[in-house]
Order: C-alpha cells, then sequence, then structure tokens
C-alpha cells in the first residue's frame, strides 16, 4: 500500500503492516450522508492518517504498532446511505471473525450502528458500548431519517446492546426519556467536568466485550475545534481518554471508532489530536 494511505506510515516496518500479521485493521469510512450543521466529515478519515506520519511509534511506554497495523483502502460511500451501512457491516464482520480489532476512521456517527452489529453478529451476543459523545444520539429519528447521526445509538439500545454515555451535554426530551427506557448509563458533561471525574467503574453486570465509539465532539472545541457540531463545556484530552481506559478495565474492547472530524483547510491540531487519538486508544487494548 502506498504509505501516505497507511496509519502511522513509514513508521511501520514491513511486516507490522501486512493484512495477515496485523492485529489493528483500520477501516477509513468517509461517510457524510445525515450531517445536520457543518459538513466536512467526507474528509475525516484520510485527515486522520496524513497526520497519523507525525506520530511517534511509543506513546504510554508502549509500542502499540508492534502488534500490527493494516489500513484498509477506503469504504466508498457513494450511493444508498443503508447500502453503505450494509457493506460497512459485512466489512467489519469479516474483520472480527478473523479474530483482528477494528479501527474505524469516520465519516459522521451513523456508522457505529453497522460497526456494533458487524461485531455482534460474529460474537452472536449482545455487547456494551461505550460512548464519548456531546450528543446522546438518541433520537427516534432526525430530519426524517432513522438512521441518522442523531439516532445511531437509540437504535443500537432498540437492538438490546447495553450503552454508557460519558461527556453528553446537549439532549432533549425525547432523548432523556429514552434513557429511561433503554436503562442507559451516563455521567454527562456538566457532572465529569464540575467534579472532575477521570474514571469510571462500570456496573458489574455490564457486558464483558465492550466497542468504543468517541464521537470528537466529546471533546471541548477549545481543544478538537473541527467537528461538524461543536458544544462548550467538553472534556479535556487525558480525561477522556483516563475516562475510556478506567471502562476497560476487566473489559475485552472488541474495536472501536473514532468519527465526526470535519477538518478544515487551514487548522491541522485537529487532525493531528484525532490520530492521536485512535493510536492511544490502540494502546488502551
Amino acid at each position: 500500500m502506498n504509505q501516505k494511505l497507511q496509519f502511522l506510515g513509514d513508521e511501520l516496518s514491513e511486516e507490522e503492516k501486512r493484512n495477515d500479521y496485523a492485529k489493528f485493521h483500520v477501516l477509513p469510512v468517509p461517510l457524510e450522508k445525515t450531517v445536520s450543521y457543518g459538513s466536512g466529515t467526507r474528509g475525516g478519515p484520510a485527515s486522520i492518517i496524513e497526520s497519523s506520519h507525525e506520530l511517534e511509534r511509543l506513546v504510554n511506554g508502549r509500542e502499540p504498532c508492534k502488534a500490527g497495523i493494516f489500513t484498509h483502502d477506503a469504504l466508498n460511500c457513494e450511493g444508498d446511505h443503508s447500502q453503505v451501512l450494509e457493506k460497512l457491516r459485512n466489512w467489519t464482520a469479516s474483520i472480527v471473525s478473523h479474530k483482528k480489532i477494528p479501527v474505524v476512521l469516520g465519516g459522521e456517527h451513523s456508522l457505529t450502528w453497522a460497526c456494533v452489529n458487524g461485531v455482534s453478529e460474529v460474537l452472536d451476543q449482545k455487547i456494551g458500548i461505550i460512548q464519548i459523545d456531546a450528543h446522546a444520539d438518541l433520537r427516534k429519528e432526525y430530519q426524517g431519517l432513522k438512521h441518522s447521526h442523531a439516532s445511531v445509538m437509540r437504535l443500537l439500545a432498540e437492538e438490546g446492546h447495553s450503552i454508557y454515555s460519558l461527556g453528553v451535554r446537549a439532549f432533549c426530551s425525547e432523548e432523556q426519556l429514552a434513557r429511561e427506557e433503554f436503562g442507559i448509563r451516563f455521567k454527562d458533561g456538566h457532572e465529569l467536568i464540575k467534579q472532575n471525574i477521570w474514571n469510571i467503574e462500570l456496573p458489574r453486570n455490564f457486558p464483558d466485550k465492550v466497542y468504543v465509539t468517541f464521537d470528537l465532539d466529546g471533546l471541548d472545541p477549545s481543544i478538537l475545534p473541527a467537528v461538524g457540531t461543536p458544544v462548550p463545556g467538553g472534556l479535556a484530552y487525558y480525561q477522556a481518554l483516563s475516562l475510556v481506559k478506567s471502562c476497560l478495565i476487566d473489559r475485552e474492547c472488541i474495536g472501536f471508532d473514532v468519527v465526526e472530524l470535519a477538518p478544515t483547510k487551514y487548522e491541522i491540531h485537529s487532525s493531528f489530536t484525532a490520530a492521536s487519538l485512535v493510536y492511544q486508544l490502540m494502546s488502551f487494548i
């Protein structure tokens, strides 16, 4: 593969970027079908990969890339939204069936529905979802779209997956009722920030196998402004990572996505921050 299209680029040895060897399989998904405010998520995956070339191999005293990182060609997101999601579902299922870890780079948040169901299908069980987000994403539909970025977590809750939501600070009464209906656990942004909470202990009955979905607007826009729907009062970089890491204690992370980057021409630190987050999450696994 062209080094420019490979996550971490020429930092990797030939063995580390081999399909069969690599533990981490990066899936670029330039999806932009239901965005409702700012646009640009289709440019997210390529910008994250480009920025990853500036990362160092060593993170948290470890080199996650020693386990191997294979980067697939970007998913073709042209055409019908439901067909794109079905392709992604099958793609994710294939990765997990080979006992690899899918690392999905978005693209808009609606893609998480396909990823989780692809993983769940192979494992033949419902899984737990750790959600970092500024929004609850629990609407029945948004702007007439059931598979909207604003309804993705409701779809997953309806299908029986468990959700622990962290950092939310913008939601409506419909979503508040959905939290009660589906038993969604949460700690919202104002509580995490004002009480300086950096660690979460998941309930004992939360599934052992978990999937992490990291919507970049979960971070404060002063840290990462290049998102489609920025909301003030967000998480700090290390706080967000600490929250995720604490949720993985005694759990098995079977995949993750980083979504909603909308890169702009004259601002590069958002893309680099997103790439750094991806590599940090790999280090937790």
